[in-house]
């Protein structure tokens, strides 16, 4: 069981270090998109952005701020890279601005099982932020296991709702 944990980080270590080191062919603007051609790392969740500017308090405050995961997982879904690559570049524009990540689980497992894997998930969210241009010392992270469900219930329409992480603005 150990060992299988230690794959799965070492796997997702690499696919976040092959991440960090994709490069564009394109110009990168002083707002972070790439134009050109080449060097698509929307498999990472890099370039994928939402044309969101450093500065837009606004169009942040648009952006999802729940990401989901699936059962016994920790690996952000492709879907969340965009909303999380806006929430990076708001992070690197303004240095003040602080957030935490709320790691939750559904009520499966045991409390230690459930907090472990919730920090995982909120670790999870925090490398892709810091991929994408967030301070490591802009972003604190939490677990609350089980213990904060957002939907109660004993079925997998209410568990699928309480596997998150939760990004929350501390200071902007």
């Amino acid at each position: 069981m150990r060992s299988v944990h230690l794959t799965k980080a070492l796997t997702l270590a690499a696919v976040m270090a092959i991440a960090a080191g994709c490069s564009s062919t394109g110009s990168r603007s002083d707002s972070g998109a790439v134009s050109g051609t080449g060097g698509d790392t929307s498999a990472y969740g890099v370039g994928t952005g939402t044309g969101v500017t450093p500065g837009s308090w606004e169009e942040v405050a648009t952006l999802k701020n729940v990401f989901y995961f699936e059962f016994d997982r920790a690996v952000v879904r492709p879907e969340f890279f965009a909303d999380l690559e806006g929430h990076a570049r708001y992070l690197a524009g303004n240095p003040s601005a602080r957030v935490r990540l709320d790691g939750h689980t559904d009520e499966r497992g045991t409390r230690e099982y459930n907090m472990a894997l919730g920090e995982r998930r909120a670790q999870a969210v925090e490398r892709l932020l810091l991929v994408n241009g967030a301070n490591a010392s802009q972003i604190e992270t939490v677990s609350y296991g089980e213990e904060r469900p957002a939907v109660a219930g004993n079925h997998e329409g209410a568990w699928s709702q309480n596997r998150r992480v939760e990004l929350r603005y501390l200071s902007r």
